[in-house]
Parts: C-alpha cells; structure tokens; sequence
C-alpha cells in the first residue's frame, strides 16, 4: 500500500492545523468595503465649481480623513482610498476655528474682519500639510464669494 495511511495520528493534526489557518485567514478579511473617497471628491467639485455660494454635505464610512488643497483620503478598517479634486484649490478648514466656524454656517464678517483677512486664512490652510483627523461625522462643503474672496472650505 503506498501513501499515508488515513488513520495515523499525524494526518489529522496537520489537517487540524490547517483548518484553524484557514479560519483564521477567513476572520482577518474586511467585513465592509473600503471608504469611497472618489464620491466624498466629487461632492466637493460640485460646490468648488458653482459660481455662487453653495452648501453641501456627504456622510462618511470612514474612521479618519485627510483633507487636502488638491485630493483628500479616507480610511477605515477595509483600506484606505484617495481621490484628486477637480476643481480647486479647495481650503482644508481643520486648522483654524474661524474657518471650521465659516464652515459649520457662521457668517464670514463674524470671524474675519474683511475679505482679504478671509483669503488670508485660506490661504494659510491650504499651505498647512494634510494631517490624519478623525471623521467625526458627515463631509461638509461650503462655498463662500465674500468681499472680493472666493474660497470653498472642506471639512
């Protein structure tokens, strides 16, 4: 008789052991797909590119974002994704109470002083590096025309 014979001890250990690798491998594999950051990038090109001042939100299904002046990154346990903005710049509020204010529907003449002070502020977020954050809640977009500044603000 040639081969291993079914009955020995060390046949099923070793089909033992494979078993619980293979359910291992099974538990480790994503539940859920990874974010869609190519859906949250096109939410934000549809206010970057109206000409008037516009409000937008997406809901996330990611744990962290990183927004931002030209792309932005959404992770969760699946992966991570990224997408590149069509339109922009675009100003990435995080950084700056004023600007997250502005975004969340405060009017700009309550934190910034003038137009310019506003583009100033824009334009200092935007040369600030992208940073991992939590994603707290939905993606918010907001387009401001102001006193001479036109800004879209992303958080």
């Amino acid at each position: 008789m040639i081969g291993v014979p079914v009955d020995a001890w060390y046949v099923w250990l070793g089909l033992s052991l494979a078993s619980i690798a293979l359910v291992g491998v099974g538990a480790t594999l994503p539940t859920a797909p990874p974010p869609a950051a190519a859906d949250a990038a096109d939410t934000v090109d549809r206010v970057a590119a109206t000409a008037r001042p516009a409000t937008a939100e997406h809901p996330l299904d990611a744990r962290s974002i990183r927004v931002g002046s030209r792309r932005l990154g959404l992770r969760n346990d699946a992966g991570t994704t990224h997408a590149t903005f069509a339109f922009g710049p675009v100003t990435p509020a995080a950084g700056s109470r004023a600007l997250q204010a502005v975004l969340r529907g405060a009017p700009p003449g309550s934190r910034f002083d003038s137009g310019g002070a506003l583009c100033d502020a824009g334009r200092d977020a935007r040369q600030r590096p992208a940073q991992w954050r939590p994603a707290d809640g939905p993606l918010i977009v907001r387009h401001v025309v102001w006193e001479g500044c036109d800004v879209t603000l992303v958080g």
